[in-house]
This record gives structure tokens, C-alpha cells and sequence, in this order.
């Protein structure tokens, strides 16, 4: 018996899923996006090649902007090490 309401519970959850992915057609009486087919003038669609470029160059612009950060902060610690390590032990290398 006391098995019996985790068990239910997981039939649910599993079952919850394909039951939301049930077929249905909107309707355009209905409340909300409802999909079209096709744009219904030029001025309505989007440049997406124009967003896409100007997507990936901003990633690229970012990333070459972290890695030349890591660069010089590496370069600064590599600095510190050196002469850290030129007074520590004097005469060696």
C-alpha cells in the first residue's frame, strides 16, 4: 500500500508528456500565436542572414576579448613568478 501512491505518481509524470504532445490545430479564434504559413509582405520578414552575422561576430569579438584578457593577466603572473623566484633563490635560474 505504500507503494501504491509513488507508483501513481510516477505513471503520471511519465505519462504527463505524451499526452501534451497530442496532435491539435490552433485555431485563429483562438487566444495566443498561432503560426503562418507565409509572410504576408516583404516588409514583415527579417533580414535573418543580416541577425546571424552580426550574432556570430559579436561571439567572436567577445571570445578574442577573453583570450587576449587570460593572455596579458598570464603574462603579468609570468612576470611576477620570474622575479619572485630571482629573490628567492639569487644566482640560479
Amino acid at each position: 500500500m505504500k507503494y501504491l501512491a509513488p507508483l501513481i505518481v510516477a505513471l503520471l509524470l511519465t505519462a504527463a508528456p505524451a499526452a501534451a504532445q497530442a496532435p491539435s490545430r490552433p485555431t485563429a479564434a483562438q487566444d495566443g500565436f498561432v503560426p503562418v504559413d507565409a509572410p504576408m509582405d516583404a516588409k514583415d520578414t527579417m533580414p535573418a542572414p543580416l541577425l546571424v552575422g552580426i550574432a556570430y561576430g559579436f561571439i567572436w569579438v567577445v571570445l578574442f576579448g577573453y583570450l587576449w584578457s587570460v593572455r596579458t593577466r598570464l603574462a603579468t603572473v609570468e612576470r611576477e613568478m620570474e622575479a619572485i623566484t630571482r629573490r628567492v633563490a639569487p644566482g640560479r635560474k
